[in-house]
């Protein structure tokens, strides 16, 4: 079966002022909808890997051709990014237990904060930042271009509990060359009821 474009959870103008519009259209109808059509391509090219999930790809991905590495990480990527953000009002706050586990592991909220930010505006490029649940413990990490922490090639593995997509195409139109300034606006978005959703699953 083809793999799909998810429906956005909100509307185009739901992130506003934090992301504008016009850059979720674009993001989401065309730079999205792209991974998933070239992804289908290259799944159709090899009978092998059909009927596989994007999880599945993942574990052999390093196997793989460039293009179902790239496709297959911007597709898995940027579903669940529309997922870790929502509309002010609709965030819900990070739980007791992933506040804990910030304190033990990240130095406190605002270091993890500021962490998570210098990951994403020091990722040279294009590429994300996450924080994983990794051996028990949480862990904050980048990657290059549309790979993941799911990925048997990623230099740090974890369940994902959070990531911030910083291609350009994420923030260009609104913040032009201000990286920084897009990632500290994105936590007014951060869907923290996904969040915490994500880390009760990864301690299991």
């Amino acid at each position: 079966m083809a793999f799909t474009l998810p429906p956005l959870p909100y509307a185009y103008d739901a992130l506003e002022p934090a992301i504008d519009q016009e850059t979720m259209v674009f993001h989401h109808d065309k730079h999205h909808q792209a991974y998933v059509d070239n992804l289908n391509k290259a799944v159709d090219a090899d009978p092998a890997l059909q009927g596989q999930s994007l999880e599945d790809l993942f574990v052999g991905i390093s196997k793989l051709p460039k293009a179902v590495r790239n496709n297959a990480g911007g597709h898995w990527n940027h579903s669940l990014f529309w997922e870790l953000m929502a509309p002010q009002g609709q965030t819900g706050a990070p739980s007791a237990e992933l506040i804990a586990a910030i304190d033990r592991d990240l130095g406190g909220f605002e270091a993890f904060q500021a962490d998570f930010n210098a990951a994403g505006a020091g990722q040279f490029g294009s590429g994300w930042a996450w924080l994983i649940v990794q051996d028990g413990k949480l862990k904050i990490t980048s990657t290059p271009n549309q790979d993941n922490p799911l990925m048997d090639l990623a230099e740090e593995k974890g369940a994902v509990v959070l990531g911030a997509d910083v291609w350009e195409h994420a923030y260009y139109l609104k913040y032009q060359n201000r990286r920084a300034d897009y990632l500290k606006a994105f936590w007014s978005v951060v869907n923290w009821n996904k969040v915490n959703a994500l880390f009760a699953a990864a301690k299991v």
